[in-house]
Formats: structure tokens, sequence, C-alpha cells
């Protein structure tokens, strides 16, 4: 299995999880949750993959991604009650999602031969793009756009990192490694520490 596979699988795998946690939170049946489990899982994927021309995506060249948010949407759709905290659950492991899916992306566009700005771009669609769609279907505020914390911004860090040290001619695992522990770090200090970036505060017009 190659190293792309693996972050794709990985990423996949918890993006599925945050996704049947979202339909937990909004009390949606069994097909419910694999809708929004896969929508979650598979969206950045496949926005990256036809934005690159990627064919077959990689879900239907490869139908066990499919399969594997699948099975987490039937896991957590009878297991989610045992949580004490969901949303505490869903916000952490997105975090490890998006750096894991950040990685992938960049690493499919470093793999294709794309230039700077496009590993950067396929990165962040990569990972915010699948979270975005969740959040959105179900009608919650999209983490994405959560007042100044640290999540496009995290992406973007992690994408660059790796689009620099392919620069510097690291190897590839290595790149990717770190692209995933920067962006992890980043949203994770969002988190705990409270990381942010400065938001836009309208003042009253002058009369």
């Amino acid at each position: 299995m190659t190293l792309l596979a693996v972050l794709d699988y990985g990423s996949v795998l918890i993006f599925a999880i945050t996704g049947a946690l979202v339909a937990s939170r909004a009390q949606l049946d069994l097909v419910g949750f694999a809708f929004i489990a896969c929508l979650t899982a598979l969206g950045g994927g496949t926005i990256r993959d036809l934005l690159l021309d990627r064919n077959p995506i990689f879900w239907i060249a490869n139908p066990a991604y499919l399969a594997v948010a699948a099975a987490a949407a039937l896991i957590i759709f009878f297991t989610a009650h045992l949580m004490e905290s969901r949303l505490r659950v869903l916000i952490w492991l997105d975090s490890f999602a998006l750096a894991i899916a950040v990685a992938a992306g960049a690493g499919v566009a470093l793999a294709l031969g794309q230039s700077a700005i496009i590993v950067i771009l396929m990165g962040m669609i990569t990972g915010c793009m699948g979270g975005l769609m969740r959040d959105v279907v179900v009608g919650e505020v999209p983490l994405v756009l959560k007042q100044g914390e640290l999540y496009v911004t995290a992406a973007f860090a992690g994408a660059a990192t790796a689009t620099l040290a392919k620069f510097y001619l690291i190897e590839t695992p290595l790149a990717l490694l770190a692209c995933a522990v920067v962006t992890w770090i980043l949203r994770a200090g969002s988190l705990y520490f409270g990381w942010n970036l400065p938001v836009y505060k309208s003042t009253p017009p002058k009369t």
C-alpha cells in the first residue's frame, strides 16, 4: 500500500467518524448516518481529484474507501450514546482528520508534479471541504468558519510546509509528515490554548 493510500484511508476513516457523530447530534437514521459519513469522508478528496483531472476518482477506483466510511457510520450509530461529550470528541477527531487529509491532498498534487500554489490549494481543499459540506448539510455553523479559530489557516500552513520541504529536497514521506504535524499543532493550539487570528469588527460610521 502506498503512502498516499494510507493517508487517504486514514482521513476517510476519521472524517467518516466525525460525520457520523454529527449525524448522531442531528438524530438521523442509519441511512442518514451513512450519507453524512460518506459525504464528509469522501467530499474533499473528490473535489481534489476532479480539479486535478485525476481519473478515476480515488473512491471509484477503489470502493474500499466507501466501505470504510459506511462501516464507520454503522459502528457510530450503535455506539455514539456511550460517549460523554460527542461534541468534544467530534472537534478533536476533526483536528486529526484535517491534518491527515491536508497531507493526503498535498501528497497527491506533489505526485502529479503540480506547482507550489496548486499543492497548497489541493491540501487545503482536501482537508477542509468534506467537513464544510458535513456541517452545511446538517445546518450547523461549519468548524471551518468558527470565529477566529485556526482551521483553514492551519491547513494552509501545513500544505505550505510540505511545499517548502520538497523545495529543499526533503523526501516526500518526511515532507508529508511535517505537513500533518504543523497542521495539527496549529489546529490543536487553537482548540486548547485559544490561538486565533484577529477578526473584523465593524465600527459605526462617522457622522
